[in-house]
């Protein structure tokens, strides 16, 4: 699958800000305490990059349907994209070899990339 240049920036945006947020916690731990943290990110950023792939293969399969099944389409895959944030978050709640916090920053890094893309693309 092609991914469009908009999902290309937004993904960039994600890896960027996890890396600053896992940036953080290493200066302000200054030990390996930070670890738990890392594999929260990196969760995290990884179902946020997920996400993008997933929002971008139901723009293009939507844009082939007709108008009432492309409505419902959307809607289940919204679903399911908010069940993939939430199947993380719970992974992050559960073991505690894995920082929630980590996750939560990694969940809304694609919210960052998002609000990234709507201001500065070309309209």
């Amino acid at each position: 699958m092609k991914l469009s240049d908009l999902a290309k920036r937004m993904i960039i945006i994600i890896i960027i800000t996890t890396l600053i947020c896992v940036l953080g916690s290493a200066i302000y731990h200054r030990s390996l305490d930070f670890i738990p943290f890392m594999f929260g990110a990196l969760i995290g950023s990884a179902v946020s990059i997920a996400k993008v792939f997933l929002l971008e293969r139901a723009v293009d399969k939507a844009l082939t349907m007709e108008q009432k099944h492309a409505g419902n389409y959307v809607s289940i895959q919204h679903i399911l994209r908010l069940l993939l944030t939430g199947v993380a978050l719970a992974l992050g709640a559960i073991i505690p070899q894995i920082s929630l916090w980590g996750v939560a920053a990694g969940i809304l890094s694609f919210q960052l990339a998002i609000y990234n893309a709507k201001f500065t693309s070309k309209s």
